[in-house]
Parts: structure tokens; sequence; C-alpha cells
């Protein structure tokens, strides 16, 4: 096509006929390529044009302008044409990003429910489990006890579901305060003796820090309930103006750390929301008991 335009341009003073080799040429996508052809194309419409004033002289003169035109198509309309399918094809790829994005983050908020609904129910059913256990036991033996009981288990139910409303709304930020209170009716329902040092409320620590110290304490006494066989579990808080160090331990049989039951999912859900906030998580076990230690600072900072 460029040795027609140069025949054209020679022979019949077509000169325009290059500028739609140019329009081509802009579509190349390779770079090399499309440099390559830019160039070599460049060079023959000009020697082609300049040429034509002895091949075609009279036709030259009257037509100059129009020969400048051309030239300047030939330069301006590739650059043109190849920066605008290449902004196409960067807008098409970022518009398959930001469906990614949407479906990573609808995946993750998935996620994200699915670990508050495992630690808040999971902590509120085993407390109504050994609580309906009691009742049943003392029922015959002592009823009003046994009454008193029943309506612990009612309000705990409440409870729950109000969490869970809460919780799924988006709205509510687990307080440090509450959910020592929660964790030690339950300990208390498991027959297991509870000492709790340090603050009862983080003064310190960001919403954040201390939603995420809440859900993890949540999640650590759900696992001394169920797997620990304990009957004495101590909860250290020590806050200071760089970090927030939350400490249980109980003696019970202890686990390991990879593989069992007590290190999955509620675990996982730990170790993910520690990550997101720059935290670590620190388990030490043996057949003494277990000793599980959260770290979390209080600014956040930005990997960059």
């Amino acid at each position: 096509m460029m040795l027609i335009s140069v025949g054209m341009s020679l022979f019949y003073g077509y000169v325009y006929f290059s500028l739609f080799i140019a329009f081509f040429i802009g579509n190349v996508q390779q770079k090399s390529g499309f440099i390559s052809l830019y160039v070599v194309h460049l060079v023959l419409t000009v020697v082609a044009s300049a040429s034509s004033y002895f091949t075609q002289q009279e036709l030259f003169l009257s037509q100059w302008p129009f020969l400048i035109l051309t030239i300047l198509g030939v330069v301006l309309l590739p650059i043109n044409t190849y920066n605008r399918r290449k902004r196409q094809k960067l807008e098409a790829q970022l518009s398959d990003a930001k469906d990614k994005i949407s479906q990573l983050l609808v995946f993750e908020e998935r996620q994200r429910i699915a670990r508050d609904l495992h630690d808040t129910l999971g902590q509120k059913l085993s407390l109504i489990g050994l609580k309906s256990d009691l009742a049943g036991r003392l029922i015959n033996k002592d009823p009003e006890t046994a009454k008193v009981e029943i309506q612990n288990i009612n309000q705990t139910a409440r409870t729950a579901l109000k969490e869970v409303r809460d919780m799924l709304s988006g709205m509510r930020i687990t307080k440090f305060s509450e959910e020592i209170k929660h964790v030690k009716q339950l300990l208390e329902a498991a027959t297991i003796q509870i000492d709790i040092q340090g603050d009862k409320e983080l003064k310190q620590a960001p919403s954040l820090v201390e939603d995420v110290i809440s859900m993890c304490l949540k999640e650590a006494v759900n696992n001394v309930v169920k797997h620990s066989q304990a009957t004495h579990c101590n909860i250290t808080t020590t806050e200071s103006a760089h970090e927030t160090v939350l400490t249980i331990e109980d003696n019970g049989v202890g686990i390991e750390t990879k593989g069992s039951s007590a290190s999955g999912y509620g675990m996982n859900g730990m170790i993910d929301r520690l990550e997101f906030v720059n935290g670590k998580l620190e388990i030490i076990s043996d057949e003494n008991g277990t000793k599980l230690t959260v770290t979390i600072p209080n600014v956040m900072k930005q990997e960059g």
C-alpha cells in the first residue's frame, strides 16, 4: 500500500492516499511495529511529495497547501489513532479490574459476615446449651433456680438476635467492656473459674482495634469452653499509647496450633482480622494449658 501511495503521488499527484495508510498504521497494537511502519510511511510520503514537484510540477504548485495538510495528517493521524486505541484498551482493562474488585469486596464482606456470625452465634449458642443442661438438671431438684436459668436462656437468645441484626446492618462496633461481661457469663455457665486483670474498658485504642480485640476475645473464650476442658481461665488486658495486648490463658489439655478443630474456621477468622489491623497472634500450648496473646498496634501503618 505504501508503494502504491508513492506511485499515485509521483504519477497522478494523489498524495491524499497516504492518509488512509496513516489511519491503518495507527491501529497497529504492537509498539515496535507501529513505530517502524510510522517512520517508513512518513519518510516515503515526504519523499514522494517532494518528488512530485518534478513529475507533476503544475499540479504540485496548485495543490501545495493541500500537500502540507496531508503531510501533517500523516504525522498526527497515526499517533492520535494509536493513543486512542491504547486508551480504549486501558479503559477496558480498568473496567474488568473494577468488576473483579467488586467481586472480591462482595466475597470479603461475605467472609466477614460469616466470621462474625460464627463468633457471635457460637458464643451465644454455647451459653444457651450450657444453661439448658443446667436447667434440665435443676428442674426437679430446684425449680426456682431452673426457672431463673430458663429466663437467662430467653434473655441470651434475645441478645444474640439483637447482635446479629446489628452486625448485619454493619453499624455496630463491639465494645470490649460489653464483651468482657459476655465471656464472663459464658465461662461461669461452663463452671470455669475466671480471673480478669487489667482495664475492662479500652481508652486509648481506636474503635477498629477495640472491635478486633473484642472479637478475638470472643473466639478465644469460645475455644476455651468448647475444646480446652479447663477449670480456670485468666484474661489480662494491657493497654499503652502504642499497642493493646490481650492474653487469654487456661489450664486445659492444650491444643495443636495446626490441624485441630480449635485452630479451624474460628482461629482462621481471628488471624484474618489481626492481619487487617497489622496485629499478631501468638499461641503457646502444651499439656498444662494454652496461652494465647493478641497484640495490635494502636496506630495502623499502611504498607506502601
